[in-house]
């Protein structure tokens, strides 16, 4: 019998019960699925009439779907490239020695992560609209990036903390036993190897831009890709089970290429780390060194 450090075996009657439960589930499932099948299709939902206009023409993609996504794009784009280095900045912020650096850090993340990101694209709307003269068809554009990169810096730089923290301490104390100031420290061994740790935190957090830029075409009128269901909808008959399926594809099909990306990404990073080490020594004016890359020692104690 096979033995867990985390569990115990599971018995006869516990295999029993467990296969029960997973043949109920598994029925109670397929009855969820044949039901939505045939309500859908009671309703003509599922006729091929109601579904052809993707499948056999290019009008709803060039003139709704593909202008949509592209908005989103957009705004996911411009809101990650702002919040991004907003969230290091505070986030490192927020480990500084110095009070006045952490404190106003620590009040702005816990601030903005507090609000609802729909509350923070209304008040940015209303303050576009109020104090600047900012024309009201680009207007939606940027209350919805405002709102995005207010709310996901502070969530970024909550990322950023962690990932430093997660750190031992000693490669901190290596640092400074070597003559590196706490800024060297920060850029040349803390972020660096923070990436990685961070790298998966990072890309969920944009699938969630990019699925936030939705916010904006409920309340906000920008046309972003969801909001493109309505005139689509209104153009091509009672089709708004079609429509809404297509769209969710869409975010489906993107955001699961960036996570994929990413963990591409974390895996290459991971490997790269892997390889042979460099020795690091002080040089002849004061400052840092490569010596060469560390020996590789086999198990009898004689060099490769």
């Amino acid at each position: 019998m096979t033995t867990s450090v985390l569990f115990d075996a599971q018995g006869p009657r516990a295999k029993r019960r467990n296969i029960l439960y997973t043949v109920v589930f598994t029925l109670a499932l397929v009855a969820v699925v044949w039901w939505v099948y045939t309500s859908l299709d009671e309703k003509h939902q599922l006729d091929w009439v109601k579904w052809e206009p993707f499948f056999t023409s290019v009008l709803p993609w060039e003139t709704y779907i593909w202008p949509g996504l592209q908005n989103t794009l957009k705004a996911a784009f411009f809101a990650l490239l702002i919040a991004l280095p907003l969230g290091a900045l505070f986030g490192i912020g927020r480990l500084s020695d110095h009070r006045w650096m952490r404190m106003p850090s620590g009040v702005v993340v816990e601030f903005f992560r507090a609000i609802p990101v729909l509350i923070l694209m209304i008040t940015a709307n209303a303050a576009f609209s109020e104090f600047t003269t900012i024309a009201s068809d680009v207007r939606p554009l940027y209350a919805v990036v405002t709102g995005l990169v207010l709310y996901n810096a502070s969530v970024l730089a909550e990322i950023v903390r962690a990932g430093i923290l997660s750190l031992p301490q000693g490669q901190t104390d290596a640092a400074k036993a070597i003559g590196m100031r706490k800024g060297q420290t920060m850029r040349f061994v803390l972020l660096p190897q923070s990436v990685t740790a961070m790298l998966p935190a990072i890309v969920s957090q944009i699938v969630v831009i990019v699925k936030d830029t939705a916010l904006g075409g409920a309340v906000l009128t920008y046309p972003e890709l969801l909001a493109s269901v309505r005139p689509m909808s209104a153009n091509y008959g009672a089709n708004t089970i079609a429509c809404f399926t297509i769209i969710a594809l869409i975010f489906v099909a993107l955001n699961f290429a960036l996570t994929s990306f990413a963990s591409w990404l974390e895996g290459r990073l991971r490997r790269g780390k892997k390889s042979t080490g460099t020795v690091i020594g002080a040089g002849p004016d004061g400052g840092i060194k490569a010596i060469g890359e560390a020996p590789l020692v086999l198990e009898d104690g004689r060099g490769a």
